[in-house]
């Protein structure tokens, strides 16, 4: 599968609890930390829950 790199370039401040948690799950924790993710379809929901909060690029 493909690689994308997730970085995260908005504040989880006034998001849900569900929300906050999604972002934990993706391994961010500061604006502008990122990771690189296996593009899996567990990993598609994952962003479609936080798309608002993150940027997506394919590696």
């Amino acid at each position: 599968m493909a690689q994308v790199k997730v970085t995260l370039v908005k504040s989880t401040i006034g998001s849900t609890e569900s929300v906050k948690g999604t972002i934990a799950a993706l391994g961010l924790k500061k604006i502008r930390s990122f990771k690189i993710h296996e593009n899996t379809p567990a990993f598609q929901g994952q962003i479609k829950k936080v798309a608002h909060l993150v940027k997506v690029e394919e590696v």
